[in-house]
C-alpha cells in the first residue's frame, strides 16, 4: 500500500514563494503513474492544481500557470510543487495525490499541508 506525506506548507506574504514536497512510501511504488496536487480553500470545493505523469509531462490549471512548477524525483520517490508569486487566492490545504498507471481515478491521497498567503 502506498502512503503519501506532504511537507513544506506555511505562512507566506503576498508575492512570496513556497516549495511543497510529497514523499511516497510503501509497496508497489512502481505502479504509480500520474501524481498531482489538489487544494481546497476555506468554504470552497477542492480543485486540481497541477499534475505530472510518470514520464514528466506536466499540466497546470489556469490560475497557477506561469507561477507554479510541478516536478518529481523518481529516485527519491518525491514530488514537488514550487509555488511563486503567491496571492491570497492560493490559500488552502494542498494535498498530494496519485493514481496507478492503469487508473484514471485519484485513489491515493495524503493528509494535506496548509498554505496561507497573507496580504
Amino acid at each position: 500500500q502506498v502512503r503519501l506525506v506532504e511537507s513544506g506548507g506555511g505562512l507566506v506574504q503576498v508575492g512570496g514563494s513556497l516549495r511543497l514536497s510529497c514523499v511516497a512510501s510503501g509497496s508497489n511504488l512502481e505502479n504509480i503513474g500520474t501524481m498531482g496536487w489538489h487544494r481546497q480553500a476555506p468554504g470552497k470545493q477542492r480543485e486540481l492544481v497541477a499534475t505530472i505523469t510518470w514520464n514528466d509531462d506536466a499540466y497546470y490549471e489556469e490560475p497557477v500557470k506561469g507561477r507554479f512548477v510541478i516536478s518529481r524525483d523518481s529516485a527519491k520517490n518525491t514530488m514537488y510543487l514550487q509555488m511563486n508569486d503567491l496571492n491570497p487566492e492560493d490559500t488552502g490545504v494542498y494535498t498530494c495525490t496519485a493514481r496507478t498507471r492503469w487508473s484514471s481515478l485519484w485513489g491515493i491521497w495524503g493528509q494535506g499541508t496548509q498554505v496561507t498567503v497573507s496580504s
